[in-house]
């Protein structure tokens, strides 16, 4: 039998607010994290809007001198990291620290650091580059500094599969703990890349919603009048341990993680699969490695971008390995609240399904005004429901054809 392997902490930063018991208010109440960009001019762009993170002090996380050198993807990581392990009452120590790993997740590191030291480069030349620049944000140094910050020395890495990259990272741990090589892992994922190039990239793209004159209703996953996903910035951290170790130290349980699955599209370097194929693959890989069936699943956090093609391609997925099934499901997309947080999405999204599963309430759907014929399935629309769910699926899907699902159930001891 493998191991088993429970969610005890949970930490986050996102558009919604800092930390879990802000955020499950919002969504559960429906609420919008979108606005107008204020962290650089964005006039001249088409696309204005983006769920920005507000109030967050890298102070209250990380020491001031080593926060000036670390670009803000990473003070996320760290906070999150921060909530989680508290949050778990984990306590760290040089007896068992090696037992403990770190497995971070991001898709474009620190870009806003890379855009102001070039910069620098072109007005003032190469001398005036920072010797903290490179460390400062290449991905891997999200899982570098949490280890550093708690002194973790079990397994490191990080991994960078664009918008799957959290919910690979989660999959991952999961994985290091069945197999024997740790006791509990540190991880999620974080993004920060609201930037003036990151923001011209996406628009050159034509994958942003331009509905700049009402922000808080451009995120609308699987509406008719969807026009493109909202950037966001942010991030989160579980903690993960094996079950005997989190019940030998009297841990709170959320949930127990028993799926894990992984595909790809081979299809297009940003479209998705036009069939949901690389979706159904991954789904129902996450389905084998929990030896669940189909209508084991109670509740679906969809990837849900808000996009024409991916909202299609996923509701298709969906009803292939569902079958009848697809229609009674609860399918559910965040993202109409939190925007895209890209390589931070897939932790954000599996802390909601975790959240589910304690408080019986499944997030809504919000601004779902206009059915699509193409997306006919019950996607909660604009209100949250009360509902015993035991069991959730969490789909994240990246550019590149890269997918990935995570199945939390309910802890029965």
């Amino acid at each position: 039998m493998p191991r088993r392997v429970v969610i005890t902490g949970v930490g986050m930063v996102t558009p919604l607010g800092i930390g879990v018991e802000e955020n499950w208010d919002a969504v559960s109440n429906g609420k919008s994290g979108i606005g107008l960009i204020t962290k650089f001019d964005a006039s001249a762009f088409p696309s204005r809007i983006a769920g920005e993170v507000k109030g967050f002090r890298s102070e209250d996380f990380l020491a001031p001198k080593v926060a000036k050198h670390l670009d803000i993807f990473i003070h996320y990581a760290v906070a999150s990291a921060r909530m989680a392990v508290e949050d778990a009452k984990l306590n760290i120590t040089p007896k068992n620290n090696h037992q403990v790993g770190c497995v971070t997740g991001s898709g474009m590191g620190g870009l806003g650091t890379i855009e102001f030291y070039h910069k620098v480069l072109l007005e003032k030349g190469p001398r005036r580059i920072s010797p903290f620049f490179i460390p400062g944000i290449i991905a891997n140094m999200a899982s570098g500094q949490i280890s550093i910050e708690f002194g973790v020395r079990g397994p490191n890495t990080s991994i960078e599969t664009a918008c799957a990259a959290s919910s690979h990272a989660i999959g991952e741990s999961f994985k290091i703990i069945q197999r024997g090589a740790a006791e509990a892992m540190i991880t999620g994922g974080t993004e920060a890349v609201l930037t003036p190039l990151a923001l011209g990239g996406f628009t050159s793209m034509r994958s942003l919603s331009t509905r700049n004159e009402e922000p808080e209703k451009a995120s609308r996953p699987f509406d008719r009048e969807r026009d493109g996903f909202i950037m966001s910035e942010g991030g989160g951290m579980i903690i993960l341990e094996e079950l005997h170790h989190a019940l030998e130290r009297g841990a709170n349980i959320y949930a127990e993680i028993v799926g894990y699955g992984m595909s790809a599209d081979a299809y297009h370097f940003t479209a998705p699969d036009s069939d949901g194929l690389g979706a159904r693959l991954c789904m129902e890989a996450a389905l084998r490695d929990a030896g669940l069936s189909p209508t084991d699943i109670e509740c679906i956090n969809a990837h849900g971008t808000s996009t024409k093609l991916n909202d299609i391609s996923e509701t298709k997925g969906i009803k292939t390995v569902f079958g009848d099934h697809a229609r009674k499901v609860p399918i559910s997309s965040t993202k109409s609240m939190t925007g895209h947080l890209l390589g931070g999405a897939g932790v954000v999204e599996g802390i909601y399904s975790i959240l589910t599963i304690k408080h019986g309430l499944i997030p809504p759907t919000i601004n779902y005004e206009f059915p699509d014929p193409e997306c006919d399935l019950d996607y909660v629309p604009n209100k949250a429901r009360r509902a015993r769910v035991r069991t959730v699926l969490s789909n994240s899907f990246g550019f590149g054809g890269t997918n990935s699902s995570l199945i939390f159930k309910e802890f029965v001891p």
